[in-house]
């Protein structure tokens, strides 16, 4: 038997919006995906150290409050100190496309903005899995 996708779901810093991080929950688990979801206001170190005790595939993160920068920046230092070099880090939000870039350059997926369809992001962490993890 073929296990599920696991992906660890967070709101990280501040950012209180949350309708849209729980849509998409509800949309990969409907998909058939493990999905763990940690909540608001999540530091970096609480995400990386649920990812590691979940043994996930992916970290989704949404972000609303312009700290995108910073809090992916530390994720992703995280998740190379402790071995996570095989876990997808990607998200979203209202992040701009300089800083998608940036983002990218240090190892961050694909960043999904708002108005992105929901099949959109199932197949492309689909194909990621079955792409890098299996």
């Amino acid at each position: 038997m073929e296990r599920k996708i696991r992906i660890l779901m967070a709101k990280p810093g501040l950012d209180g919006h949350d309708r849209g991080i729980k849509v998409l929950a509800s949309a990969y688990r409907d998909a058939g995906m493990e999905v763990i979801y940690l909540g608001l206001r999540q530091t970096p170190e609480m995400i990386v150290s649920a990812a590691l005790q979940e043994d996930v595939d992916i970290i989704a993160l949404s972000s609303l409050n312009n700290a995108h920068m910073t809090i992916f920046t530390h994720v992703i230092e995280l998740m190379n100190e402790k071995g996570l070099d095989d876990v997808l880090l990607t998200g979203g939000g209202i992040i701009p496309e300089n800083d998608i870039a940036a983002l990218n350059s240090i190892g961050v997926g694909k960043l999904f903005g708002p108005g992105t369809p929901v099949q959109t992001t199932i197949d492309y962490l689909t194909d990621w899995v079955q792409n890098n993890r299996r």
